[in-house]
């Protein structure tokens, strides 16, 4: 891909991401869960490119950033091991 086919490409997406909202279609919700997918990976492009420290701080803010979107369906899972622990526990006693 050259050089013009790809600013042609970013100008359609750019514009298109600003007529939605006028049409009425909003994709924040998929824009906010995008974004610390993002950083995440560009923090693992940085790790290995020898700049540890800023891909080391990129991984860890999208990964709190990733654990406030999920924090229900972590907080779920937490919630069945512990049911399952206690169970478990339970049938050893008899």
């Amino acid at each position: 891909m050259n050089n013009r086919s790809a600013k042609g490409i970013a100008l359609i997406v750019v514009g298109g991401l600003i007529a939605l909202p006028i049409l009425g279609i909003t994709l924040g919700w998929i824009i906010k869960l995008l974004f610390p997918l993002i950083l995440i990976g560009l923090g693992v492009v940085g790790w290995r490119n020898n700049s540890k420290i800023l891909g080391g701080l990129m991984i860890a803010f999208g990964g709190l950033m990733i654990i406030g979107k999920f924090h229900t369906l972590i907080m779920l899972g937490i919630a069945i091991a512990l049911i399952a622990f206690g169970v478990s526990q339970f049938n050893k006693r008899r």
